[in-house]
């Protein structure tokens, strides 16, 4: 538990500070003063100041903000407007976010959306490489995954594809790991998946060979276990799970090269893909539950890094860590950038709009939409927090 914590902590921490990072540096380039680079959210449990900044760490670490000298009267989030305005001197008025060009406050405000792709470019950069380039995707929808050597696209539910090995399984033992394909038990032939259940259910007990042929490497291996006659629930006699995955493979020279980028683009198409048919079949039953079983908040991606971290074998462990990181950080870039109050799409809309009507928004009515929308999602995430530590107790 200890080092889930360490490596939860850790990746949070570095997709907070690398977007706002963005903001920072931006900032200081066009001169605007920065008055606070926090991590977490107030109250302040350490602040230490440098030069004109104060570097801070609060005491809830979930999430992070830049403060930018006169960003409240552009829309910061307070309620009301504060008598600091009128008394910013003139040599430090040119400093204030809110007096800066429409497109200097528009870079500022999307640098921190711009940085969270980088890094999930690198990452995935990172998770090609040591995985040789290839990785698998389950086909939760019939999509197609563009710029690639796809493998396997039109698997099916009758395909002896296993995709999911159980820890302490007697596949897990026998150094199963997925995905792999059933060739052959005891030497005969199998043919799908209903075949080779029926064998194994005949054999509970007893000793038998499998062959099998790892889809990533196009390696086989044979191994000898004996199926559980008992096995925990819904673990089944191996403890294996099958379910239709396609194998992407970034294979020329070219696509390697701009693998990081293209895969990036490919899991944030496929996860819109299917976002996009969990939200239909939520207005199709009438029922938020689709969508939110597909949203998780900082307890849950505690709980699947947990798990992560009890998978068998280094190289597994390392893969699914950073795969997890570079979702989580488009995740991060995509929220950010939707045009919701009190995150940076909802900045930049504000921005955009002065830009395109040449009139500056009422600061009052932005800053009291922002604060609601605050509000709105810090309850949204103490709903999520609720329901995935519910999760931990029936799951």
């Amino acid at each position: 538990m200890l080092l889930t914590l360490i490596v939860f902590l850790v990746i949070l921490s570095i997709l907070v500070l690398i977007h706002e990072a963005g903001h920072f540096f931006t900032a200081k380039k066009f001169g605007i003063k920065v008055e606070e680079f926090g991590f977490g959210f107030p109250p302040r449990a350490l602040g230490i100041k440098r030069g004109e900044t104060v570097y801070s760490i609060n005491w809830l670490p979930i999430g992070g903000f830049v403060k930018l000298y006169g960003e409240d009267e552009a829309g910061g989030g307070k309620l009301a407007l504060s008598n600091k305005q009128n008394a910013i001197s003139n040599k430090d008025e040119g400093r204030a976010f809110y007096a800066r060009s429409v497109r200097q406050r528009a870079i500022v405000v999307v640098a921190g959306v711009v940085m969270n792709v980088i890094l999930a470019i690198a990452i995935f950069y990172t998770f090609l490489f040591i995985s040789n380039f290839k990785t698998d995707f389950p086909l939760l929808t019939n999509h197609a995954f563009f710029g690639v050597h796809q493998i396997n696209k039109n698997l099916n539910e009758t395909d002896a594809v296993v995709s999911a090995v159980l820890p302490g399984s007697p596949a897990e033992k026998a150094g199963m790991t997925t995905p792999f394909e059933i060739l052959s038990v005891n030497g005969q032939k199998i043919t799908d998946r209903k075949n080779f259940i029926e064998f194994v259910n005949t054999h509970k007990g007893k000793e038998i060979t499998i062959e099998w042929r790892d889809i990533k490497t196009e390696k086989t291996a044979v191994a000898t276990v004996v199926p559980r006659v008992s096995p925990p629930k819904n673990e089944g006699a191996l403890g294996v799970g099958f379910f239709p995955v396609a194998i992407v493979s970034y294979d020329t020279p070219v696509q390697r090269a701009f693998s990081g980028v293209i895969h990036t683009a490919n899991v944030t198409v496929y996860t819109l893909d299917v976002f996009a048919k969990l939200f239909a079949a939520s207005v199709e039953q009438k029922s938020a539950a689709p969508v939110s079983e597909g949203v998780s908040g900082p307890v849950g991606i505690f709980s699947l890094i947990d798990a992560v971290l009890k998978l068998p074998g280094l190289k597994e462990k390392v893969l699914n860590v950073l795969n997890i990181a570079g979702l989580l950080s488009i995740s991060l870039a995509f929220f950010n950038v939707l045009p919701i109050p009190a995150v940076d799409g909802g900045r930049l809309f504000f921005i955009l709009a002065e830009g395109i009507t040449g009139k500056k928004i009422n600061p009052q009515i932005e800053s009291t939409i922002h604060t609601i929308g605050m509000a709105v999602l810090m309850a949204l995430i103490a709903l999520i927090t609720f329901r995935d530590i519910a999760r931990l107790f029936t799951s």
